[in-house]
C-alpha cells in the first residue's frame, strides 16, 4: 500500500487537507498492520506527511484561521497545543523505533491525538475559512501547501552530518523546518 492517492488540481486548501486528514488515517492503519521493515517504512512515510501537513498548517492555515475565525486566538492555541502534543508523541516513537515492543501502543496513543486533532480543524477552523477566504485565497493556500509537500525532504537537514546532531534535531524537526522554509518562500510568490 505504497501509492498515495493524489489530490485533485482544483482542490482548494480545505478539500486538499481534508484529503491529507483521510491519507492520514490510512497510513495509521498501514503502519498498524505492517511488521518489521514494512512498518519502518510506512511509519516513515506517516511521519513525513505528519510533518508536512502540521507545518503548512502552522504556517498558512492557522494564521488565516486566526484572523477569519470568531475566537479564532483561542481556536488556534488549542490546535497548536494539540499539535505540539502529537509532536512530542511522533519525537518519542521515532526514538523507540517500530520494532520496539511498545510501538503499537504508542502508534494507537499517537492516532487517537492526530484523529481527534483533524476533527477540531475540521470542525472548528477550516468552517471559518471556507467562509471568510476568497476562492482566490483558497487556491493560493492549496498551492502553497502542494509547493511544501512536493519541497520537502525525506531525511534530515544538510549539513548536519554528525549522527549525534541529527539524532538531537530528528528526523521530523529536520523535515518540518525544511518544509517551513519551502512555504515561506511560495508564500512569497503569490
Amino acid at each position: 500500500m505504497n501509492k498515495r492517492s493524489e489530490p485533485a488540481d482544483d482542490m482548494d486548501v480545505v478539500d486538499l487537507l481534508i484529503h491529507q486528514h483521510n491519507e492520514i488515517r490510512e497510513l495509521f492503519t498501514e503502519v498498524k498492520r505492517s511488521k518489521g521493515e514494512a512498518r519502518a517504512e510506512a511509519f516513515g512515510r506517516l511521519r513525513r506527511l505528519l510533518a508536512v501537513h502540521e507545518t503548512a498548517e502552522e504556517e498558512i492555515v492557522h494564521p488565516n484561521a486566526r484572523r477569519m475565525a470568531e475566537d479564532g486566538d483561542l481556536i488556534i492555541d488549542r490546535r497548536l497545543a494539540e499539535e505540539n502534543l502529537s509532536k512530542r508523541m511522533l519525537s518519542e516513537l521515532e526514538h523507540m523505533g517500530a520494532d520496539s515492543p511498545e510501538f503499537p501502543k504508542r502508534l494507537q496513543d499517537l492516532r487517537q491525538a492526530v484523529l481527534d486533532h483533524a476533527e477540531n480543524e475540521e470542525r472548528e477552523e477550516f468552517p471559518a475559512i471556507r467562509e471568510h477566504a476568497s476562492e482566490q485565497q483558497l487556491r493560493v493556500m492549496a498551492t502553497a501547501v502542494k509547493a511544501a509537500e512536493a519541497l520537502a525532504p525525506t531525511h534530515p537537514h544538510p549539513g548536519v552530518e554528525s549522527t549525534g546532531a541529527n539524532l538531537l534535531i530528528g528526523p521530523y524537526a529536520a523535515m518540518m523546518d525544511r518544509t517551513r522554509d519551502a512555504v515561506r518562500k511560495v508564500m512569497k510568490r503569490s
